[in-house]
């Protein structure tokens, strides 16, 4: 990056069902097509992130869920992330247009699944690795 070049804003979301297990999406577009990543996406002009984080969840896992607290925030090239904890309150599990998949899973599925780059550090850094 340039100075004076803008990062496109985005939101990530972080959902736990009941046994601890956390949501991960299969990307189906670049950047990471193929890879698991948190769901989430681009801040829309004139959203907020906690609109936008609603809309990205539904779309891309067919969930309804209630934005919580900021858990922290990372830049992958040209993408500002805000990742925000959030709580799963309707909907049900499928994965949407821009999602090849969708699961819950736990920490040993975690490890053995080709994640995008520097999630599961990020997510160690964050103590927010599932059970």
């Amino acid at each position: 990056m340039t100075l004076g070049e803008q990062f496109v804003p985005c939101v990530g979301g972080l959902a736990y069902d009941d046994s601890g297990r956390l949501l991960l999406v299969k990307r189906a577009n670049e950047p990471g097509r193929g890879l698991w990543s948190l769901p989430g996406g681009r801040v829309e002009p004139g959203e907020d992130d906690a609109s936008a984080l609603i809309r990205e969840m539904a779309e891309e896992t067919g969930l309804v869920v209630q934005p919580g607290d900021l858990v922290g925030r990372v830049r992958r090239g040209v993408y500002e992330i805000a990742d925000y904890r959030c709580r799963v309150v309707g909907g049900a599990l499928a994965p949407g247009d821009d999602a090849l998949d969708v699961r819950w899973v736990d920490a040993a599925t975690l490890l053995e699944l080709p994640l995008v780059p520097q999630l599961l550090e990020t997510l160690r850094e964050w103590d927010a690795l599932p059970r």
